[in-house]
């Protein structure tokens, strides 16, 4: 396999996209400050990141409101109380999941709103209802992406189908996601040679969106980036779901390419992210993620587990393992 440039190389392709508030907002249920989301976005700024995710689009119908932070629906007018027109290069980005979300109700023109970007999350099998999602949102003038999630758990020549759908759908970027944490960097290899075989014919981009279940988020970014692909994903401190993501701050100093800068980010991590941890959030690597991780199984039994404060391991794979 073919890398693409060096440790030292600069790659124009390359684009750097903030997912703290979306992934890391499955943590707190959203609750972040205006004080923390302006922050972050001015970090992200002087840092040279190329976008950042707000949160979610998800369905008022659906999700109780009271049980949730702003970020979980991403109001336009909640954007623009906090950044107001976006006068920046940084462009704003939102996840809009199958299923989930009024996407004809809440996602508006593009020209009415302060997002940039509508990125579509589905499973594989509901990948017609995905691609009319994404040309909804190209034909309303936005940047779209499809992250197909649990592609561990996928077959192959699914995976194979979907992406050959999705080339003639209009997408700009279609990412490999690791929802378990279980890949590891020769798979995360094969898997973006195996993308990009299907979408570069087409001029798609490809972007990965990693899990740190055995402390790997990181490695497999670089990895698939090494050999090609463009968007990367990261959070401040790794914070998102369960085990959390590739680290912004170890991405920020690895990238060669001299408008990205660390110290905005770490800037931003000595203000306000052991606040968030000492306020209850819990993330990162644990011994319950890392057994999922390995097992290619759902966080959630993970998560629960580490909520309740037991630290009976070898009880936990058991009960794991009776569960394959």
């Amino acid at each position: 396999m073919e890398k693409k440039g060096s440790l030292l190389s600069v790659r124009e392709d390359v684009r750097v996209l903030d997912a703290t508030l979306r992934d890391g907002g499955l943590v707190n249920a959203f609750r972040f400050t205006d004080e923390f989301v302006k922050d972050l976005y001015e970090a992200n700024i002087k840092a040279g990141v190329d976008y950042m995710e707000f949160g979610y689009k998800a369905s008022r119908d659906l999700f109780d409101e009271s049980k949730f932070g702003k970020w979980k629906f991403c109001r336009d007018e909640d954007i623009r109380a906090v950044v107001g027109d976006n006068d920046s290069p940084l462009k704003i980005a939102v996840m809009a999941d199958v299923g989930r979300c009024d996407f004809r109700r809440d996602i508006t023109d593009r020209a009415d709103s302060p997002i940039d970007m509508i990125r579509v999350a589905t499973y594989i099998h509901q990948m017609p209802a995905a691609i009319e999602m994404i040309q909804y949102a190209k034909d309303k003038g936005y940047e779209a992406t499809c992250n197909i999630m649990a592609i561990s758990k996928a077959q192959e020549s699914d995976v194979a189908q979907a992406l050959q759908m999705l080339t003639t759908s209009g997408v700009d970027c279609v990412y490999i996601v690791d929802s378990f944490g279980s890949l590891y960097p020769e798979q995360i290899a094969r898997l973006t040679m195996f993308y990009q075989d299907i979408l570069e014919p087409h001029k798609i981009s490809l972007g990965i969106h990693a899990h740190n279940n055995q402390q790997l988020a990181f490695a497999n970014t670089i990895e698939s980036l090494s050999l090609g692909t463009s968007y990367l994903d990261a959070t401040m401190s790794g914070m998102g779901r369960g085990s959390g993501n590739c680290a912004m701050e170890l991405l920020l100093g690895f990238l060669k390419n001299p408008k990205y800068q660390l110290n905005p980010a770490l800037k931003f991590i000595e203000k306000h992210m052991q606040a968030v941890r000492e306020s209850g959030a819990v993330w990162g690597y644990d011994i319950p993620y890392m057994l999922t991780g390995q097992l290619n199984q759902h966080p959630s039994a993970a998560i629960e587990y580490i909520a309740s404060g037991n630290t009976a391991y070898t009880e936990f794979y058991q009960t794991l393992l009776d569960n394959e």
